[in-house]
C-alpha cells in the first residue's frame, strides 16, 4: 500500500473476528518492528506475542481495553540495554519501543490486520501474569486481529487540532 494512503486509512480497530493470526502474519508484523530505528541501534525492544485463547483470556485480567481481540503484542523495553542521554540521563528505550510499536501497527494495517494501541493496562498485573522481568517495562499493548465487517473508526478519529496549534517554526510562541 502507498504510505500516504496507509496512514490516512489506518484507524484503531475495536471489533475483531474471533480468528487467531497465522504465524506468517505475526512474523510479518514483528519483522516491521525489528526494522524500526532505535537509539544507537541498541534494539532494547522486547515483544511478547499473545495469540492463543489462554493468553488472551489472561490478558483480560490486565486490561479492560482488550476488545476481545484474538491476538495481542505487548511491546516492552529493556531498561538495561537503553542508550542514555548524557545530559540528563534520559533513556531512549521507551521511545524506541514506541517507534517499534508504530512500525508494527502500520505493518499490520498494510496486510489487513486491525490493531488498536492500548496504554490502559495494569503494568503490575501484566508483569505478574506474563512473568515479565523487572528490567523489562511494558510500553504499549497492540490488540489485533482481522477486523469485523462492521468495524469502523470512532468519530474522534476524524478530528484533528489545527496544524498551527501543534507545529511551530524557530521557537515556541504562545
Amino acid at each position: 500500500m502507498e504510505f500516504q494512503k496507509l496512514i490516512e486509512e489506518r484507524y484503531s480497530v475495536r471489533n475483531f473476528k474471533q480468528e487467531h493470526l497465522p504465524q506468517e502474519v505475526i512474523n510479518t508484523i514483528i519483522a516491521a518492528g525489528h526494522k524500526a530505528p532505535t537509539g544507537c541501534n541498541y534494539q532494547p525492544q522486547r515483544i511478547l506475542v499473545l495469540n492463543t485463547d489462554e493468553d488472551t483470556q489472561k490478558l483480560k485480567g490486565c486490561t479492560k481495553c482488550h476488545f476481545n481481540a484474538p491476538a495481542a503484542m505487548l511491546v516492552c523495553h529493556n531498561k538495561d540495554e537503553s542508550w542514555v542521554r548524557r545530559y540528563d540521563g534520559a533513556l531512549s528505550s521507551q521511545v524506541d519501543a514506541a517507534i517499534v510499536a508504530t512500525h508494527m501497527m502500520l505493518a499490520a494495517h498494510d496486510i489487513g490486520v486491525g490493531c488498536c494501541w492500548v496504554m490502559h493496562f495494569d503494568p503490575a498485573a501484566m508483569r505478574e501474569t506474563f512473568r515479565i522481568p523487572e528490567n523489562i517495562e511494558p510500553v504499549a499493548l497492540l490488540v489485533m486481529g482481522y477486523p469485523e465487517e462492521n468495524a469502523k473508526p470512532l468519530e474522534l478519529h476524524f478530528q484533528s487540532r489545527p496544524i498551527d496549534e501543534v507545529v511551530f517554526y524557530g521557537e515556541f510562541n504562545k
